[in-house]
């Protein structure tokens, strides 16, 4: 059976999230961290969220695509900014980001 590069790549990830993830309790313990550190972890998750939206929504063959993507996360932002539950925002999102391939 034959391997893809891209296979190769995930496990590669996959093994390395996992190595990262248990660094930390084996390197810190029970001891908690400095505040600089600690408000640095507290905006890695919203950042790397952030991030990955950003590119799977804009994200194109090297140039950037503005499609149906773009008022379906438009539609989950007004969403979360109007407090709604996060798989309601995803819901939302997605309804919109297919009703505008249909139309389109």
């Amino acid at each position: 059976m034959v391997v893809s590069d891209t296979w190769i790549v995930v496990a590669i990830v996959g093994v390395a999230t996992i190595a990262f993830k248990a660094a930390g309790p084996v390197l810190i313990g029970r001891r908690a961290l400095p505040p600089s550190g600690q408000s640095v972890v507290d905006l890695l998750a919203p950042a790397m969220l952030v991030a990955l939206v950003v590119t799977q929504t804009f994200g194109g063959d090297e140039e950037i695509e503005v499609d149906a993507r773009v008022p379906g996360v438009a539609a989950a932002l007004v969403a979360i900014l109007l407090r709604a539950h996060i798989i309601v925002a995803m819901a939302i999102a997605a309804s919109v980001t297919a009703l505008f391939r249909v139309v389109a």
